[in-house]
């Protein structure tokens, strides 16, 4: 839920910021262009029919009636400098009285602009020669436009703030911002509920699964002590008897000499007992005894006395100061039971290795063996081929917060390495 909430918060602060980024670049966009119809009403509305002849020829009375309409109507709103140029590069007028009778080039944007009869605007470039007395002032936008004159055309040229531009579009985008934003909020807000509803179907289900393991695993442990006890309180109890009552025939038969029926009889007692011995063992591979009478120590020892018998030779290495609880008792027994048994009857190896040692606050076992290996990959393809109890003990490994790692490769063997923790 909280990491659901997170990514959510972080998908709309970046969205908002995008918004916010292309809102304030349209906003911007929008006071530039507001920028050019106001110089275009001022050039082509105040200062176009203000001009005359006399002012064009420096007559100081007219540039002052001139200047007096230009401070009093049109320097406003972040409006710093006016100009008029002449097509030959002559500033015919400027509030700035030094500029007057200057000449300069003119660039091609305002050639183009004299020419094409179009607005145009551009940051200003204070480096230029005709902007000396700009230089002072921070970011200015620069806007010119043709204006018609009593000798032909003229340029007219303003510069205004660009902050004052940067404002009129921060204060167009603020407009719709709020709404947009808080419709990203709004709409994170309706998820959250959503998400929380997804949160506990989705615990729901795992809850569940996990029942179904523990389940699952609790009956197989019931019915392995059912099927343990009957073996052990019948037929190994009815072959040991006969193993008894041949044993005594044959000494009766034959005291102790050889041959004869006595012969038969030993022959008979001794496979009668290797019989009890094998299901002795497969007694304490279907359930063992001990597990809570001595400890995980002498169970996974019975366990690999019995792979022994069967021909899989063991190394084990138990750590004394290894200490887990009895649930995690059963769960390291099973995965050892489970490894050892696909290492004879799958991998058919020879020989196994199982270790168990605390590292750190983990508790890790593991088993490793020489045979022939197989490609882990079919463990999830191909659950029917006996791996599928090595994915239901790494399930039950997950629900109780370890992981079961599996490594092989075909001819060099099977590693199982299962971690829980201490």
């Amino acid at each position: 839920m909280l990491q659901f909430a997170l990514s959510g918060l972080v998908a709309t602060l970046v969205i908002g910021a995008i918004v916010v980024g292309v809102s304030r670049e349209v906003g911007t966009n929008e006071a530039i262009r507001d920028a050019k119809q106001v110089t275009r009403l001022a050039g082509e509305g105040i200062v176009a029919p203000s001009l005359t002849r006399p002012m064009l020829q420096g007559d100081p009375g007219a540039i002052r009636e001139l200047d007096h309409i230009v401070q009093t109507r049109v320097k406003r709103d972040g409006i710093v400098r006016v100009k008029i140029w002449g097509p030959d590069g002559r500033i015919v007028y400027s509030d700035q009285p030094q500029l007057v009778g200057e000449r300069f080039e003119l660039d091609g944007e305002q050639r183009e602009a004299l020419e094409s009869g179009g607005v145009e605007a551009e940051v200003s470039d204070l480096s230029r020669s005709e902007n000396e007395f700009e230089r002072t002032r921070s970011k200015l936008l620069e806007v010119y436009l043709p204006i018609e004159g009593p000798g032909g055309p003229l340029l007219f040229e303003v510069y205004q703030r660009f902050a004052s531009v940067s404002a009129s579009g921060q204060r167009l985008w603020l407009k719709f911002a709020p709404a947009l934003l808080g419709g990203l909020l709004l709409l994170q807000l309706v998820n959250l509920p959503l998400a929380r509803s997804m949160a506990r179907r989705l615990r729901r289900g795992q809850e569940e699964r996990e029942a179904l393991l523990h389940r699952a695993l609790d009956a197989s442990q019931a019915e392995r002590r059912t099927i343990a006890a009957d073996l052990h309180d019948g037929i190994v109890q009815d072959l040991v008897a006969v193993s008894f009552s041949l044993a005594a025939e044959a000494q009766r038969a034959n005291g102790s000499s050889g041959g004869g029926p006595g012969t038969a009889l030993r022959e008979g007692a001794a496979k009668t007992r290797d019989s009890v011995r094998a299901l002795r063992t497969l007694l304490v591979d279907i359930y063992p005894p001990n597990l809570h009478q001595a400890g995980l120590a002498s169970a996974l020892e019975d366990l690999a006395a019995t792979y022994a018998v069967r021909g899989l030779t063991m190394d084990v290495d138990i750590d004394p100061a290894t200490n887990t609880s009895d649930a995690d008792e059963r769960l390291l027994f099973r995965c050892a039971q489970e490894a050892l048994r696909n290492a004879a009857k799958h991998a058919r190896a020879g020989h196994a290795e199982l270790t168990l040692h605390p590292e750190g606050d983990r508790t890790v076992m593991q088993i490793r063996d020489d045979g022939r290996g197989f490609d882990p990959a079919v463990v999830g393809d191909r659950p029917g081929q006996g791996h599928f109890g090595l994915r239901m003990m790494a399930d039950l490994v997950h629900d109780a917060g370890g992981r079961l790692d599996l490594s092989s490769s075909a001819g060099v063997g099977t590693t199982v390495r299962v971690e829980l923790p201490a």
